[in-house]
């Protein structure tokens, strides 16, 4: 996964134009399904295959940060079969799926609620980013019973908690400090956010680390979504001017 781009890759701008952290909404796998006459499961276990594509495309690419939501705070409310079904398809996955990742150099984090999971989920989730923490190659995020607002209330109690031990002055508490506490704190920003399936919202997700994100939409189902499907949303992203409250003229003074 971790080898030079093939030359069945379509070209694309210098990679120092391509984003640094891509988070994806994986949306899509209930209608892929229907329209197919089959089970929402079936639709889950059929994305299975799209992860691991765009996966390799993301380390084909070079892009230094992956961010997959896969199980929201809020799918709890989803029927017990397809939960249960769920739970059953990450255990999986972490069983078959994370040497795979560490034969690439592949580092692979889940950020969440992991108490919310099974002591074998999270056993998995230990074990499996204590295999592949050394890695350099990507780095591969796995949202898991992810909330952006559990998030940020997370990292705001936690500030709270060194001002009421006397460790931090209040009056210090700005954007870095609470960057620092989120989720990927020391990860880059997100660059790019791509959300398939046609919906159009964030959906609670890096609420914190999405504040200059570039946003992609795409009508495609997730399970259909493959490599080329990526190169689509990068290529979109290499055509973006992102200001970052500037004006065009200072971008252009900057030499942007």
């Amino acid at each position: 996964m971790t080898s030079p781009p093939s030359p069945q890759l379509r070209p694309l701008p210098a990679a120092a134009d391509l984003p640094r952290h891509v988070a994806v909404i994986m949306d899509g796998n209930n209608r892929w399904a229907r329209a197919r006459g089959m089970s929402g499961v079936r639709g889950h276990h059929a994305g299975v295959e799209a992860v691991r594509a765009v996966i390799r495309r993301a380390a084909e690419r070079r892009i230094e940060t992956l961010t997959l939501f896969a199980f929201s705070s809020e799918n709890w409310k989803r029927p017990v079969a397809e939960v249960n079904a769920l739970m059953e398809l990450f255990l999986m996955a972490l069983k078959r799926e994370v040497k795979k990742l560490h034969q690439h150099d592949i580092r692979l984090s889940v950020i969440g609620d992991s108490t919310g999971f099974s002591t074998a989920i999270q056993k998995h989730i230990r074990d499996a980013e204590a295999l592949t923490r050394h890695n350099t190659g990507l780095h591969l995020v796995i949202a898991a019973n992810y909330g952006g607002q559990w998030d940020i209330a997370c990292a705001a109690r936690r500030l709270a908690e060194r001002v009421a031990d006397g460790d931090l002055d209040p009056a210090t508490i700005d954007e870095q400090s609470l960057g620092a506490e989120v989720c990927l704190g020391d990860a880059p920003a997100v660059d790019l956010c791509i959300r398939t399936s046609g919906e159009r919202r964030i959906s609670n997700f890096l609420l914190w680390q999405m504040a200059y994100a570039e946003l992609y939409f795409t009508q495609v189902l997730w399970p259909d979504f493959d490599g080329d499907a990526f190169d689509d949303a990068l290529e979109d992203f290499c055509q973006r001017k992102r200001r970052f409250g500037m004006t065009d003229e200072q971008l252009e003074a900057q030499g942007a």
